[in-house]
């Protein structure tokens, strides 16, 4: 079963870790579709029927980014307003197309695990943070996972920590 990754980040070719994590998820094109937001929709008019085409077609789906603001890149927040919509992913008899699917995110955060604590930094965790996406999916009926977070990317952006988070990354998708 494919899983389908839909990378939101607005600069992928200034990244250093997502850009990394779409390289490795290329070479398995059997096991999964990577469909990028920012390249896909440049002008930010996103096609809602072809992307609810796109999730109907697979069980398992990976959002990935990097966390902006403690949340997500705004056009992921644009996709979900306009493509998750009544009557298709909620509120009818002929809703919840996305019931039952395993969804998940993967977020790469800048600072390391222990800022995104009670007593850290930024004072709340990541599971708290990520609480909206958690009840947007409840709420659509997914069968939400908790979320892969690669942390502290701006205290140790090396070539050794990036390919350590690789097969964490490749092992998390094929887990769900």
């Amino acid at each position: 079963m494919k899983t389908l990754v839909i990378v939101i980040h607005p600069q992928i070719e200034k990244s250093v870790i997502n850009k990394r994590w779409i390289d490795e998820l290329n070479k398995y094109p059997e096991k999964y579709i990577v469909h990028q937001l920012y390249k896909e929709y440049p002008d930010e008019k996103i096609d809602i029927l072809k992307e609810q085409e796109l999730i109907e077609s697979y069980d398992k789906i990976v959002f990935q980014f990097p966390f902006y603001w403690f949340s997500s890149p705004p056009l992921l927040k644009k996709w979900f307003d306009e493509v998750v919509l009544y009557g298709w992913a909620y509120g009818s008899k002929s809703g919840y197309k996305v019931g039952g699917k395993k969804i998940s995110l993967a977020i790469t955060a800048g600072i390391d695990e222990e800022g995104y604590s009670a007593s850290g930094k930024y004072k709340y965790t990541m599971k708290e943070l990520t609480t909206p996406f958690e009840l947007t999916f409840d709420y659509i009926k997914a069968d939400y996972k908790e979320p892969f977070v690669f942390y502290g990317i701006e205290q140790d952006s090396s070539a050794e920590a990036i390919e350590r988070s690789v097969p964490l990354y490749l092992e998390f998708i094929d887990g769900l």
